[in-house]
Order: structure tokens, then C-alpha cells, then sequence
């Protein structure tokens, strides 16, 4: 556990601070209030009825949980365990946070999505999720707002940070080991920053604080345009490139290939995209284009700073 005083006397507890956006969250949420951040060992999600009670201990003002189960592949043989952590864990938080009357911000994903649509995804389309991971995220949706806490959820795609594995770092380190590479070319979505997440979740929460708060629901939230990930993989490169990082592999030897060509455990949708207007309706804001988003994680990267 670690606390963090803010400016203005509002109580936030986090739960996944060791997490790629619980890390930025805990640089972001204390300019809006005093934060309590837990890791896993203070606030373990397998244990739904210990997290339930802390909280209503602590009685905070908010829970913003980026705590979650997140192996992809991993659930599609372990569904129990995923959904006590993404659904069962997240209703007694929930059912807690009612009690003490706290606003709970939660996060979820175009896992939700079968992705057989042609463009983004609003919030009012019927989910339709293809895997284990995305049909507990969606339980967890459900039994959040069944609950009848106040409540935001943010639904993100393709999560990458300076710390963390991911995508970006993944192929950043590959880059300095093989001259030639093949990356999926055939799934499409906007690739969102833990930044971005982090400093959204900062600025919904410091608008609750000032009683104009978003209303309770589902905002979809990830930056402007599309990519695909072969698309995205010679971006990174050409701006890690351009950073003057030693690499290896060359943007045009990342090779595209079809999804099939790579099985998983999982099936992914084919289209991530996320339509973010109503959120940038609610915060009076627009969204980066993608690009924008991946400039400063790839700056902090190429420096060598991890943290």
C-alpha cells in the first residue's frame, strides 16, 4: 500500500497500482485527491470479499480499479479464475462502493467486441465477445452497473506504456535481435497509451470532484485513427529509428501475415476501432491521433527510462 496527499481532501483508492496504467495512475491521481494505492498483495481481486471489505473500511470517495486478469490466452483455459477476478471481484467492489457511496472507475476493452463490424464501435452496439477474457470483462461491465453504484467505465484497446509487457516493447526488443519479422496485418484498432488512460481517468475524476461529473456508463476511450499492428510495429520502429535507438530490424522487414497465419489460444476481432465521441463530448476534449499518443512513450523508451 502507498499513500499519496493530494490538494483538495478527496479520498481516491487504487487498486493495481503496479500495473501498466496503475503506474501512471498513481502519478496522475494525486493532483485530484489523496490517493491509497494497493498492488496485489494489499488488494487481491481473487479474494473479492477481503477487497469488498476494504473499502468499506477505508470508505473512500473513489475506487479506480486497473486491477484485472488480463492473459488473453491464459483464460481461455483457466475461465474460472478469470471470471473471479474480472466479474465476481469487480460485484463485490461494486456492492461495497454502493454501501460507502464511492464512484468506482473501472476498465474494460473492445475485447467485448467480435469485431465483424466495418467501422468503430459505439457504446450502444451489442457486444458479442469471441473469448473467455472479453466475456468476463463484459460480466464485470454488467455486474458494475447492476450494482447501482456511481460508476465509469472506460473501454481501451491495444494498451501499451514505457513499462510493462507489451506490444511496443516487445517489438522494440525483438528489433534489436532478428533482421526480419512477421506481425498480424489483418486486425485493425487505435493503440492507447497508459498516459492517455491515466490522464483521462484524472480529469473524470477531478470533474467529479467540481460536481460536474461524467453521467455513470460506458465511454469508449482510445486515440484517433487505425492502424493495424504490422502498421503500428514499422511506426515503432521508425520513430525508435529516428530516436537514434540501435537497432537491428529495418521498418520494411517487418513482414505482414494474415491472423490465421498466427494461431492463438484466443480469437482476436478483426476491428479494435472505439468511436470516442461521447466521451469527448463529456470532457469537452478530443482525443490524440495515435501517433501523437505513441510520441512521448517512445521518447521516454529510446532515453532508457522505464518508470
Amino acid at each position: 500500500m502507498r499513500t499519496r496527499p493530494g490538494d483538495d481532501g478527496m479520498r481516491i483508492v487504487l487498486l493495481g497500482r503496479t500495473g501498466q496504467v496503475g503506474r501512471e495512475l498513481e502519478r496522475t491521481l494525486p493532483a485530484v485527491g489523496e490517493v491509497t494505492a494497493f498492488d496485489r498483495a494489499g488488494a487481491d481481486l481473487e479474494r473479492p470479499d477481503a477487497v469488498a471489505d476494504l473499502i468499506l473500511g477505508l470508505r473512500p470517495d473513489v475506487v479506480v480499479n486497473a486491477a484485472a486478469y488480463t492473459a488473453v490466452d491464459r483464460a481461455e483455459s483457466e475461465p474460472d479464475r478469470a471470471r473471479l477476478v474480472n466479474a465476481t471481484a469487480v460485484a463485490a467492489l461494486a456492492a461495497a462502493c454502493r454501501r460507502v457511496d464511492a464512484l468506482v472507475v473501472h476498465y474494460s476493452t473492445d475485447y467485448v467486441f467480435d469485431g465483424t463490424q466495418s467501422g468503430p464501435h459505439t457504446e450502444t452496439d451489442s457486444p458479442a465477445p469471441l473469448g473467455v477474457y472479453g466475456a468476463t470483462k463484459l460480466a464485470g461491465e454488467r455486474g458494475l452497473a447492476a450494482a447501482g453504484c456511481r460508476h465509469l467505465v472506460f473501454r481501451t484497446s491495444w494498451v501499451y506504456a514505457a513499462h510493462g509487457a507489451n506490444f511496443v516493447r516487445t517489438i522494440l526488443r525483438l528489433a534489436g535481435e532478428r533482421e526480419e519479422l512477421a506481425v498480424v496485418d489483418d486486425q485493425t484498432g487505435a493503440p492507447t497509451s497508459a498516459p492517455l488512460i491515466a490522464a483521462i481517468t484524472a480529469a473524470a475524476v477531478s470533474r467529479a470532484a467540481g460536481g460536474h461529473g461524467l453521467a455513470d456508463g460506458v465511454y469508449h476511450l482510445a486515440p484517433r485513427g487505425a492502424v493495424t499492428w504490422c502498421g503500428f510495429a514499422r511506426h515503432v520502429l521508425e520513430v525508435a529509428r529516428s530516436l537514434g535507438m540501435p537497432l537491428v530490424l529495418e521498418p520494411e522487414r517487418v513482414r505482414p501475415i494474415p491472423t490465421a497465419a498466427y494461431p492463438t489460444a484466443a480469437r482476436r476481432p478483426a476491428n479494435s476501432l472505439l468511436c470516442t465521441a461521447k466521451l469527448e463530448a463529456a470532457i469537452g476534449r478530443t482525443l490524440p491521433a495515435w501517433q501523437d499518443d505513441a510520441a512521448p512513450v517512445l521518447a521516454a523508451l529510446a532515453a532508457g527510462r522505464r518508470d
